[in-house]
């Protein structure tokens, strides 16, 4: 398939510490089939390594191993992995073809998905980046008997994402199959229930990413929770998961959308019912005053003139805001009181 998507005379594999004893051995002795091996590169596990300074290390990699324009990178591993080897190969000999090959839920379904490459900075999440597609997107349910269970917890949450901004019937599927979905033992879970997500969830944000690839319009729905979300996933030091921070982000904004009379009244009940079947936080950590979140939000690359926009559904499956390019604005004084 890579091969087949991203033809290369050398091929780089970009990994994480966790992932790279479990799978990379395998992934390069297949690729050694069709063309030469850079050195595998591996970066340490988890978002706080999702930096400038990981990018320039393994870009110096890649120079130190003599690649040349006719590379292609792939990523082996969640959405650190699949960010880092996106911005890589859009930055590298000024923009290589990268294939991602995701091994977490969230993954799967959110970071290889759409283009979106990029690293945090102290400022914020994803503050610096690039847009570049992936020449293939290669998804094996299987990788994901070795994903703990929180992390497809986490996972879950975008799911519950589409379903809130898209499809009703979707995330109330979700909603009814979670037990299943998250059986402790994987050869316990509905493997077709399992792939069924996957593949609506991809499928949805294909076409939204498809009808507006950099984000003018349509796309901005899918920073439904992501607002609030991204905040305090940085302010807790990353100790959150993204897709545990999302849930909480999707909650508190629907709840102060209905306050303001723009999400029908239930929907943020609806949620957070959802996030509590699967097993998702359903409130933000502690220390963090209100404040100090607001002024996060504030430094994110979704705000505009200073202040925070907001992608909201109207009820469950529906956006509110299309006619306004799919973001609200919400005062300050009900995201603080919300937040409190």
């Amino acid at each position: 398939m890579i091969a087949a998507a991203a033809p290369a005379h050398r091929f780089a594999v970009v990994s994480d510490s966790n992932v790279a004893p479990l799978y990379a051995a395998r992934l390069l002795s297949q690729l050694a089939d069709i063309g030469e091996i850079a050195p595998l590169c591996v970066i340490p596990a988890g978002e706080a390594h999702k930096t400038r300074d990981t990018w320039a290390a393994l870009t110096d990699q890649l120079l130190d191993a003599k690649l040349g324009r006719d590379s292609t990178v792939v990523a082996l591993g969640g959405g650190v992995a699949c960010d880092m080897a996106g911005f890589v190969a859009a930055t590298f000999m000024r923009g290589v073809p990268v294939v991602h090959i995701p091994t977490t839920l969230l993954a799967m379904i959110d970071a290889s998905i759409g283009g979106k490459t990029g690293v945090d900075t102290d400022h914020g999440k994803n503050l610096v980046g690039a847009f570049h597609q992936p020449s293939a997107v290669i998804i094996d349910p299987q990788l994901l008997d070795t994903l703990p269970l929180a992390e497809l917890r986490a996972g879950l949450a975008e799911a519950l994402k589409h379903g809130a901004i898209a499809d009703a019937a979707y995330f109330d599927f979700i909603c009814r199959e979670s037990p299943s979905l998250l059986a402790e033992d994987p050869r316990r879970r509905d493997v077709l229930a399992l792939n069924h997500v996957i593949e609506k969830s991809v499928r949805l944000k294909v076409g939204v990413v498809a009808a507006d690839e950099r984000e003018k319009g349509a796309r901005k729905a899918l920073n439904f929770g992501h607002t609030i979300g991204h905040a305090i996933e940085m302010l807790s030091g990353y100790a959150m998961r993204h897709g545990e921070a999302v849930g909480v982000g999707m909650l508190l904004e629907a709840t102060a959308a209905e306050r303001e009379g723009i999400t029908e009244p239930g929907t943020a009940a609806r949620i957070r019912n959802a996030l509590q079947i699967a097993g998702l936080p359903v409130v933000r950590p502690a220390g963090p005053s209100a404040t100090s979140v607001l002024q996060s939000m504030q430094s994110d690359k979704k705000s505009r003139a200073g202040a925070s926009e907001y992608a909201v559904p109207s009820r469950i499956g529906v956006m509110a805001g299309a006619e306004a390019g799919f973001t609200v604005r919400l005062p300050d004084a009900v995201v603080a009181e919300v937040l409190a």
